[in-house]
């Protein structure tokens, strides 16, 4: 369905099942949980990152699907520099890790010879 106007909706995800960018199916609550809190979701239909073509239920990568790009691969080769979807970590894996955004940082005027992750 076609929505000309943009509508904020706040969901309730008890089971933390979809991440930010996910398309997921919502379902509306018998009666609010909170004054915001209207729906609940469902399901998620596609992570993001992950395109599903709805008809196969196959991997699309930039329009063709991942098994097509897989056997042209095995025909001409590998690029050196290609993704290898097997190999990369699970979606999600850098969540909740502490980086260095936290802390305050400073303008480093000296040069120490040493790495400082929080000077500028």
């Amino acid at each position: 369905m076609y929505f000309p106007k943009h509508e904020f909706v706040y969901a309730h995800d008890p089971e933390k099942k979809c991440k930010t960018g996910d398309m997921v199916l919502i379902e509306q609550l018998p009666q609010k949980l909170t004054r915001l809190i209207t729906h609940k979701v469902k399901h998620v239909l596609y992570p993001l990152g992950d395109v599903t073509d709805p008809i196969t239920g196959k991997k699309v990568i930039a329009g063709k699907f991942r098994d097509h790009i897989d056997a042209i691969n095995k025909v001409y080769g590998e690029r050196e520099g290609a993704f290898k979807y097997e190999s990369a970590p699970a979606r999600g894996w850098q969540e909740d890790q502490k980086d260095f955004s936290h802390q305050e940082t400073y303008i480093k005027y000296h040069e120490s010879g040493e790495h400082d992750p929080l000077a500028v």
